[in-house]
Formats: structure tokens, sequence, C-alpha cells
């Protein structure tokens, strides 16, 4: 008797509320059905760990405002510079203030959802990313929403009362092209911070320990983006524009919005094309992603 595997036609597992981590699942799903997957999945676990922080609602006042007055001491560094000088590489406080607002709300806003991918490494030392992998649920999604922080809306808020301030202070010739940006700026830029933390996961598949190397293109890269381009090496902003490209969470975007030049004499019309650049960059940390978690193979123990 033929195995009834060989016959054509709906089998076990085919239904659409299968889980994508079960192994009845379809070989084919289609990439939308495991998106809506990883964001269910994310959802769930997000709650569940915001139901946890609310339980202890005075814990979690003093988290936010410690994790805001934290962000907050990054600006006031900028306040004391200008306290001596009245322009910083050419750029007027406002202007800075303007960059400074922008490169915090979009990595806020990368941070809150995504922030707990540095704890990845700790994880494949330990073994206990096998626990993940054994659940129906994508594995990406379990790890960017273990210890979903609330605490990290400190910063966003944060970044956008500077980036208020900023609006409100600089001379800013609008037009509909730059009302427009100011949203896609933001999302774009999460976007691409989000990217690199997920190709900082990804590496650490390999490195095992590479929670401050992740850090130093995260953190780091939103402590660069707060400062204007005319203050680096030209070789860094070129490295941050064609190479790791951080430029175009704020640097690219924000210069057409003020009306500044380019640092490297790039065409204006490069100022909209960070959603592109952010949908090549999850793309590509996607496919890291993936390679990184197929070459896992735990610690042996």
């Amino acid at each position: 008797m033929a195995d009834v595997r060989d016959k054509p036609g709906p089998g076990p597992g085919s239904g659409p509320d299968t889980g994508s981590g079960s192994g009845f699942a379809p070989a084919r799903r289609s990439r939308l059905a495991r998106l809506l997957d990883g964001l269910r999945a994310y959802r769930l676990i997000a709650w569940m760990w915001i139901r946890s922080t609310m339980a202890y609602r005075a814990s979690f006042a003093m988290t936010l405002f410690g994790n805001f007055a934290g962000t907050v001491l990054d600006f006031v560094a900028i306040l004391l510079m200008f306290s001596r000088v009245d322009e910083l590489g050419g750029y007027s406080f406002g202007e800075v203030a303007f960059l400074y607002g922008l490169s915090s709300a979009a990595f806020g806003l990368a941070d809150l959802t995504l922030g707990s991918m540095d704890r990845l490494g700790q994880r494949v030392r330990d073994g206990t990313l096998d626990t993940l992998l054994v659940r129906p649920a994508p594995v990406l999604a379990q790890v960017a929403a273990d210890r979903f922080a609330l605490r990290r809306l400190g910063r966003i808020t944060q970044g956008l009362l500077v980036l208020g301030y900023a609006l409100a202070v600089v001379d800013i010739e609008w037009t509909p092209l730059k009302v427009l940006l100011m949203p896609v700026m933001v999302v774009s830029g999460a976007a691409i911070f989000g990217a690199v933390f997920v190709a900082g996961g990804a590496f650490q598949f390999v490195a095992q320990d590479a929670a401050q190397v992740q850090s130093a293109f995260t953190y780091g890269g939103t402590t660069l983006l707060q400062y204007p381009p005319t203050v680096f090496a030209k070789d860094l902003v070129r490295g941050v524009t064609f190479v790791l490209p951080l430029a175009f969470v704020n640097w690219l975007p924000a210069l057409y919005v003020l009306g500044l030049p380019y640092p490297l004499d790039l065409p204006e019309w490069v100022a909209f094309l960070s959603p592109l650049v952010a949908v090549v960059c999850c793309g590509l940390a996607g496919l890291a992603w993936r390679t990184g978690l197929r070459s896992y193979r735990s610690t042996g123990s």
C-alpha cells in the first residue's frame, strides 16, 4: 500500500493555524504566513513581559525615569559644548539638536523592539537557545521579544522632545516633501538600526561573546549620528555612507530638510533613499540571521 503522504491534497499540518516551528508545517509555506506567525509570537511574548513589568508600577516608573535621565545626560554634553562655542562643525545648536533628536528617536524605536538581541551570545554560550528552537514560534521573534522593556520608552520620549525643540528654533523652509520626509526618516532609521541589531545577533552565533562589538555599531552608531558629519574625517563619513549606511538614518535626509550641503558632494536625491536602504539592510540582516541560525550546533553538553 502506498504511503498516504505520496497522495496529493492537504495533509496533516497543512492548515493555516499550524505553528511555524512544527515538524508538520508545509515545506512551501508562504513568507507572509511566517511573518504573521513571527509578529503574533512577538506580540504575545512582549505582552507577557509588559504585564510582568506593570505588576510593580512604582518600580517601572523609577526605571523609566532613570532611563530618561540617563539619555538626557547625552544631550547635556552637547549643551556644555555650546556653552563655549557658537557653532560645532559649522552647525548651530538647533541644527545639532535636530540631528540628535532624529538619531535618538530612531534608535529608541529599534532598541525598544529589538534591544534584547544583545543577549543572544549568552544564550548560545549556556545552551538556553535550544529551548527556543523546540517551541512552535520563530526564534527571531522569541529572542527579540525576550525581556521586552518598556523603560526604553524614556529614550524615545527624550529624543522626540529634543526634536520638537529643534523644530521650534530652527528656521526651516518647509515644503510638502520635507514634511513627508520627517516621519519617513524616523521609521526608516529605526529599521536600519533594527537591521544592525539582527545582524549583530547573527554574528554572535559565530563569535558567541560579541555583545560589546554589537554595541559599538548600535549604541556607538547613534552617538556618532548625534553630531554633524563635518566634525569627522571624510573616510569615516564614507564608511557610514557606503559600507554601513548609518548616514541614511539622519545625516543625508536631515541635511536636505535643513538645507545644508552634503558632506561628500552627493546628489540631492540621495535624501530620499532611506526607505530603500532600510529594505536592503533588513533583507541582508535576515539572510545573515538565517545563515547563523542554520550554523548553530548547540553547546554539545
